[in-house]
């Protein structure tokens, strides 16, 4: 039987506006998906550990603090480093369009910036991060 998708919203970093990331948390809950939001001031390792013991699919990463750059790659590491590299990391954010690139490159599914929808959000979910089947 399968589950729906279960999606883990992270804040990482010092970033301390939090409004878009629950938005979008409770905008994916309300569209059926598993969602875990862990709250702000996350590092790299406390959102792969989340990650893993929550068993989800996908982690949305919220920055806004210009540090995106050096936590998106940090999650994608460790997210290699402990043979999870099938969880897909996408995220929002202030980030410039060049940044942008550099991120998909280094494998950040997708990269939302300000003026995103919720619904846009929503759809991109589940039509690129699929639940995986209980075992």
């Amino acid at each position: 039987m399968d589950r729906p998708a279960r999606i883990l919203v992270a804040k990482p970093g010092l970033d301390g506006h939090d409004r878009g990331a629950k938005i979008i948390a409770r905008a994916l809950r309300d569209a059926g998906l598993e969602v875990i939001y862990t709250g702000l001031h996350q590092t790299p390792e406390m959102i792969v550990e989340a990650a893993l013991q929550e068993d989800v699919d996908g982690i949305g990463l919220s920055i806004l603090s210009g540090a995106h750059l050096v936590q998106f790659p940090s999650v994608i590491d460790l997210l290699r480093e402990r043979n999870a590299s099938d969880i897909k990391v996408f995220g929002g954010g202030i980030i410039p369009e060049d940044d942008i690139v550099t991120l998909g490159k280094l494998g950040v599914a997708k990269v939302f910036t300000p003026g995103a929808t919720t619904q846009e959000i929503i759809d991109w979910v589940k039509q690129n991060i699929p639940p995986r089947a209980v075992d």
